[in-house]
């Protein structure tokens, strides 16, 4: 796997894994910058600039963006996470110097239009009103508030409508001018490049950034908050959440194989108890979401108002027995998923791209492909059962729900099937 890896002096990294039997190439600029990145009155300000951002240049407006990089065959956009945003494109090998002149310049040379940003800030509302009609999106924000609470990772991405009617260029400007530097940047490339060839074209584009300093963030404090919303819908959705390892404890890689036994597949235990055998809900499973400073391992499902009762049960004790008895055949299997999706990245150069440029952001370099196989390999029974008792038996959950809740237990009372002692 040849990964290569340049620091330029304003300390801006550019990386790249050279795949030069593809006829394509995808790359994109990623930045340590991120919705918990924003002060409160700002919530929301990242993901706006990033709309903003092709709505014009100094050289290029909104529509000349879309024909240009279309024109080539190429497709261009853009993503608001917690901690990162991406601005990324795939185009045949051949033009990956285009892509990166129009990435550069939406990204460095945004002119922010002030009718555009009219125009972009309803366009924000209707996505915020959307998400807020999808009763499978609300109930992860609501999630994310009861397990974080007031802390940046508590909020939404998209923020509330009544900041977002509010925002500002000048606040843009300023958000913008305070996350986006050198030293949280890295310029990735997968597929037919030449690492060299894009170090020295990353270098006359975006060398004369400041060099800017590391995020200044703080670690939240598991919140165990329940957050609901009643509406007359015909199922109610529901998530558990509970304190799991950051991306950068070693117990990651037991925390992985343990949602995958729990909730990742048609063979996990969930999907086997709740759907197969009860018939219980169409949709369940787990998620494990990890931070910087901090993780979360849940679960989610859908049900009818008149099985929620049961669902929580049945769930609940699943949970439960991961604490009790993991068999050698679920961790093999569940490593076997996790060993396959690592390799069947390796295969896609936009997803190869992401995932070098995300480990670094996170790690300050790339793991060896064999490594992180070895340490999935070590993942033993034991080691997943520990986990699932510090998980499980130590905590109380957050909860989130959105639908008709009147059969719906109290968040107490569902607390108590998990806290032991």
């Amino acid at each position: 796997m040849s990964v290569e890896v340049s620091r330029l002096d304003n300390g801006l990294h550019v990386v790249t894994h050279a795949m030069p039997h593809l006829e394509t190439t995808a790359l994109g600029i990623w930045v340590k910058a991120g919705a918990r990145d924003e002060l409160p009155e700002e919530n929301g300000i990242a993901h706006f600039l990033e709309h903003m951002a092709f709505k014009g240049t100094k050289r290029r407006n909104a529509q000349a963006i879309a024909e240009e990089i279309e024109s080539a065959g190429g497709e261009i956009n853009a993503a608001t996470g917690m901690e990162t945003t991406t601005y990324y494109a795939r185009v045949l090998k051949n033009d990956w110097k285009l892509a990166l002149d129009i990435l550069s310049d939406i990204f460095l040379h945004s002119t922010l239009d002030e009718d555009e940003l009219e125009r972009e800030r309803d366009v924000i509302l209707q996505e915020i009103a959307a998400a807020k009609d999808q009763p499978d999106d609300l109930v992860f924000d609501l999630a994310q508030a009861a397990s974080y609470g007031d802390h940046p990772l508590g909020r939404s991405i998209l923020g509330p409508a009544r900041l977002v009617e509010t925002m500002t260029r000048s606040q843009i400007v300023a958000w913008r001018d305070r996350n986006y530097w050198a030293s949280r940047i890295v310029v990735c490339a997968a597929g037919n490049i030449s690492h060299g060839a894009l170090r020295t074209e990353t270098e006359k584009l975006f060398g004369h950034l400041h060099q800017g300093h590391a995020p200044q963030r703080h670690s939240p404090v598991f919140a165990a908050e329940s957050h609901t919303e009643q509406k007359p819908l015909d199922q109610t959705h529901i998530v558990l959440g509970f304190p799991a390892p950051n991306y950068r404890d070693p117990r990651i890689y037991q925390l992985q194989v343990l949602s995958s036994i729990l909730g990742g597949g048609m063979s996990s235990r969930l999907f086997q108890e709740v759907r197969e055998k009860r018939g219980l809900c169409y949709s369940v499973f787990s998620f494990g979401t990890s931070y910087e400073d901090v993780g979360q391992l849940g679960i989610y499902a859908a049900t009818s108002p008149d099985n929620t009762p049961e669902l929580i049960d049945v769930s609940s004790s699943v949970m439960m027995s991961m604490g009790d008895q993991v068999t050698g055949k679920e961790v093999d299997r569940a490593k076997a998923q996790l060993k396959a999706s690592l390799v069947m990245n390796l295969e896609s150069a936009s997803s190869r791209a992401d995932q070098i440029a995300r480990q670094f952001l996170a790690f300050g370099k790339i793991p060896d492909m064999s490594t992180l196989m070895e340490r999935i390999s070590a993942v033993t029974p034991d080691d997943v059962k520990a986990l699932a008792h510090d998980i499980f038996s130590d905590h109380k959950p957050s909860m989130s729900a959105v639908g008709q809740l009147g059969l719906l237990d109290s968040h107490a009372a569902i607390a108590a099937r998990f806290v032991k002692g």
